[in-house]
């Protein structure tokens, strides 16, 4: 079948309507349609047909712009905030208790006792800044290898374009330099910077970062806790387990609901932060407790002993424990989601619980378990699941490691490398003070790091009341000091000992979950709504706008055909110029050549001989044509 008399056919199947040109086909749609408007521009008069053709192209044209709106409305995949209240028994949190001080001054001392020496005579010189105070008065004398590779500077800023800076214990400096500098600082101390840390690339060099201080008690803490990780990086993990706090001589009682317990409930882990820490319910080893009733008798009970009297001086400030709530299974960010218990006190925990439900891809960029962050866990190595600020802590750390060519000794390690030390690394300080500040590698771990997309917080309401009274305090250190020392004497005070109680307030709990604001039903129901308001159509409208444009691709497609063919005979035509011989023509050819006098001239048909025996048949080569020749390009002959 000739192809294009398929075309034709399959376009008569497909419309059943007039037209083989667009003029003709849009004729007949606007004539067949069911949407207002169409019709009325073939069907009204001149003026009356130009004002319904202006009003249908308005109103589609509003179509189409609110349709955009709509759709755009959809793919901005905006969501919705709901909060629901239930009832149910409710798991246990886990409880992370540690201590304020992470090791026992006893145990550590010999490691930082010439950094004390430093500290201490840096205090003297901040104190009493007059000459003849420098190192050498010192003896013995000190140690100036740490303090030189991050010291802590004096800076005089009273000429802003010129501040003075000074080394605690520069002796090379004339005395007339320190005692001018030492005279602005007491008699102008708000315009002398007390106490400012440097850090420098390497020892001698100009390359240096400040951080100032309004007072000298910050710069000495954060000065004394940078250089006492550097001296305890160095030393193993189950050394500085050994050094910190045990768990029979911290936790000094225990209760849960009804049901005593002791130490051996507790899980412990090490926190550079705060050392031995032990967390209760954690989940790793066996099932997560439920908790039986809301309310204080059937919370958790526990009495502590922090052992304040053996604190690092310089390294903790504060005293007291510090504790946190936090999901089965997760690792506890003290320093950012811990509170503290003070000393001689009872604290008191409520607990209320707010359940977190995220929308995944692609209304929000959250992540079910940290499988398709593209940063490294390192917490993975206590088996905790993900949290932002594990995936935080981990992109810093491997900032370390890829600039500085060290870790960092408040984070976890990967294997093969090292922590920072100044011996190793002598230039460490600085290259951390830098990325620190550096807000590009926080936004680029920002930008990678992802929110879970569920999530429990824990809501606290926190009362305190002194504990034990002064009516039963004697009776109360006296068994306490017996249960942990066997002794008769008191071995235990006030400034020492903590009680707390946590529990829940009631088994309400709070599900805020988001929900998609915008759904396919929803826009599908307002686009139709919008296009039956404005044209009023429906979607037997749309369909027959697709059966249209259909219809034009089939007619699209038969004149794509028409012109091939066009093109094909102009082609043959130029390979042919001259008209081709009829079947008529030929024959007469044929048979006026073969009958022709001797000489030459043609014989009547009824005169001519037959060829004389032996005579070879005349040569029609030249005769012959191909069935193309003689049928033509263009020819229906079948």
């Amino acid at each position: 079948m000739n192809l294009k008399k398929y075309f034709v056919r399959a376009l008569h199947r497909l419309q059943k309507g007039p037209g083989y040109t667009y003029k003709e086909l849009l004729v007949w749609y606007c004539d067949n349609t069911n949407t207002h408007g169409p019709k009325r521009i073939i069907k009204e008069g001149p003026k009356k047909k130009l004002i319904w053709f202006f009003l249908t192209l308005l109103f589609a044209s509003l179509v189409f712009w609110q349709w955009g709106i709509l759709i755009n409305t959809y793919l901005s995949y905006n969501v919705t905030s709901s909060l629901s209240i239930g009832f149910k028994t409710m798991k246990f949190p886990a409880v992370t208790v540690c201590n304020a001080n992470p090791f026992k001054y006893s145990e550590v001392k010999h490691l930082l006792k010439e950094l004390d020496r430093l500290i201490e005579a840096a205090l003297e010189r901040i104190l009493q800044p007059t000459p003849g105070n420098g190192s050498e008065n010192i003896s013995p004398p000190l140690d100036l290898e740490l303090w030189h590779q991050i010291p802590l500077v004096l800076i005089d800023e009273h000429d802003k374009d010129n501040p003075i800076i000074l080394d605690i214990f520069e002796s090379n400096q004339g005395a007339a330099g320190n005692q001018s500098t030492a005279g602005n600082e007491t008699t102008a101390g708000n315009e002398t910077a007390v106490g400012n840390q440097m850090a420098c690339s390497h020892q001698g060099s100009d390359n240096c970062t400040y951080r100032n201080f309004t007072s000298a008690a910050q710069a000495v803490t954060e000065w004394y806790i940078l250089q006492s990780t550097s001296i305890l990086s160095k030393v193993p993990l189950q050394e500085r387990i050994r050094m910190g706090y045990q768990a029979e001589d911290m936790i000094l009682a225990c209760l849960y609901g009804a049901e005593p317990c002791n130490y051996k409930n507790f899980t412990q882990i090490y926190h550079p932060d705060h050392g031995n820490c032990y967390i209760f319910n954690w989940g790793m080893d066996e099932e997560a407790l439920n908790s039986s009733n809301p309310g204080a008798e059937f919370g958790l009970k526990l009495i502590l002993d922090i052992s304040q009297q053996d604190y690092i001086p310089y390294l903790s400030s504060a005293a007291g424990a510090r504790l946190m709530l936090h999901q089965q299974k997760s690792f506890p960010f003290l320093k950012d989601q811990g509170i503290y218990a003070m000393a001689g006190t009872e604290t008191s925990i409520g607990v209320l619980v707010d359940e977190l439900e995220r929308m995944g891809y692609p209304y929000s960029d959250c992540t079910m378990n940290g499988s398709d962050v593209p940063v490294k866990n390192l917490y993975s190595q206590y088996n905790t699941s993900y949290s932002i600020q594990a995936c935080l802590r981990s992109c810093f750390q491997n900032h370390m490691i890829e600039i500085c060519g060290c870790g960092h000794y408040m984070f976890p390690l990967p294997e093969g490398v090292n922590y920072c030390n100044n011996e190793d690394n002598p230039g460490w300080a600085y290259c951390y003070s830098s990325l620190r500040s550096s807000i590009r590698h926080r936004q680029i771990c920002i930008d990678s790091c992802k929110e879970t997309c569920n999530d429990t917080q824990y809501k606290m309401t926190i009362s305190m009341a002194d504990w034990p009274s002064e009516a039963s305090e004697d009776w109360i250190f006296h068994i306490l000091s017996y249960e942990r020392d066997m002794s008769t004497n008191v071995t235990l005070d006030r400034n020492g000992i903590i009680k707390l109680n946590i529990y829940f307030q009631e088994y309400n709990y709070r599900t805020i979950s988001e929900s998609a604001a915008t759904t396919i039903v929803w826009l599908l129901s307002s686009l139709g709504g919008q296009f039956g308001f404005w044209m009023g159509g429906s979607v037997l409208c749309l369909i027959e706008f697709g059966e249209i444009i259909i219809d034009s691709l089939w007619i699209t497609i038969i004149n794509m055909i028409g012109w091939c063919k066009g093109l094909k005979q102009k082609r043959a035509q130029a390979r042919y110029p001259d008209a081709p011989p009829t079947v008529s023509e030929l024959v007469e050819a044929h048979t006026n050549l073969g009958f022709q006098h001797e000489d030459g001239g043609a014989l009547p048909r009824d005169e001519a001989l037959p060829p004389e025996p032996g005579t070879p048949p005349p040569n029609y080569d030249s005769l012959r044509v191909r069935p193309l020749d003689v049928l033509g390009p263009d020819s229906d002959a079948e």
